[in-house]
């Protein structure tokens, strides 16, 4: 079984081979560059070192959100076009699932953190048995309350994910629980990670065409939010002038 992981749900680009449990080639960047700048260039040149056809892939395993809107739309393009034009079938993999599956075999609650500002974060939790087990699904939550779920959990955790310099004080000060967090190797979303947890999702038969991929984004980005607000402030002027004119018409 071949699989081409994408992650771009990031400020991280990544992209790798997997092959039969083993990771063939990685190529990862976690720098300011646009996704649109590397995603495919990095594919090409994977592709080359290794000398293999995408031809013979099986599947594209695609870091499926939540994450950066930009990000997770040029990631989603990147896998669909590979898709059609390879008629291969492509793996939704939720990108929390994948980064805590960096945390293989850990004992313990894993739990990955994605900043998404004003003190919120993209979170799931994590444990590993004798099989990777989904505690709480990936969801959008305040930091605290995911803080005060976790002490009440009673468990050691590890913390990953871009969320952890962004909240590591707030975790130092509100943990009560023991917990750790990831060292540097894996501590941030990885295409290996995609593509071996897609081969689980791939041999369980959970695939979807090229058309019928769309991310998870969990919440409505920064821009559509601020269109909203604006237009409930337009609605609440034009109510406000209304009522004004009809008070003034009254005690004409």
């Amino acid at each position: 079984m071949r699989i081409l992981g994408i992650e771009s749900s990031s400020l991280v680009a990544s992209a790798a081979i997997y092959e039969d449990g083993i990771t063939m080639a990685e190529y990862t960047v976690d720098f300011k560059m646009t996704h649109s700048q590397t995603l495919l260039p990095m594919i090409d040149e994977m592709v080359k070192l290794v000398g293999i056809d995408l031809n013979t892939i099986d599947a594209i395993a695609v870091s499926g959100g939540p994450g950066s809107f930009t990000g997770l739309r040029i990631g989603s393009a990147t896998a669909k076009g590979l898709g059609l034009a390879l008629n291969k079938p492509l793996i939704h993999v939720p990108t929390l699932d994948a980064t805590a599956y960096n945390l293989f075999g850990a004992s313990g609650l894993i739990c990955p953190i994605m900043d998404a500002r004003r003190n919120q974060v993209y979170t799931g939790i994590y444990r590993f048995e004798r099989e990777f087990e989904t505690v709480m699904d990936q969801d959008a939550m305040d930091m605290g309350e995911l803080i005060g779920k976790l002490n009440g959990m009673g468990e050691r955790v590890i913390f990953l994910g871009d969320g952890v310099p962004v909240y590591e004080k707030q975790i130092a000060e509100k943990m009560t629980v023991p917990y750790d967090l990831a060292p540097a190797h894996v501590n941030r979303q990885r295409a290996a990670s995609v593509a071996a947890l897609g081969a689980v999702y791939f041999a369980e038969g959970k695939t979807e065409t090229a058309m019928e991929h769309k991310p998870d984004y969990l919440r409505k980005s920064q821009a559509e939010r601020e269109r909203e607000g604006e237009r409930r402030e337009g609605k609440e002027r034009l109510i406000f002038r209304k009522n004004n004119k009809n008070h003034i018409q009254r005690n004409q």
